[in-house]
């Protein structure tokens, strides 16, 4: 793990925000004092929506024709 004293971390923040968020933690030290240490979150990149009510709800096979008759009956048609 590399330290960096506060200067060099405020002149390259942006390239070891790069290598913390690959997993490459460092130290900001001032005055040769360790103060903090950054490394990168364990979130995954992108949320997963899909399929996040599985085993929750149930739709019915015959959801496409639910309410058939009485949509037919409001457009006066038989169904």
């Amino acid at each position: 793990m590399i330290t960096v004293n506060i200067h060099e971390a405020k002149t390259q923040l942006s390239r070891l925000v790069d290598q913390a968020a690959k997993g490459e933690a460092f130290v900001i030290a001032k005055a040769g004092k360790p103060m903090v240490k950054v490394a990168g979150l364990d979130a995954p990149d992108a949320p997963q929506r899909l399929g996040f009510l599985a085993g929750e709800i149930a739709v019915p096979k015959d959801f496409d024709r639910m309410g058939e008759a009485e949509i037919a009956a409001l457009f006066g048609v038989s169904a």
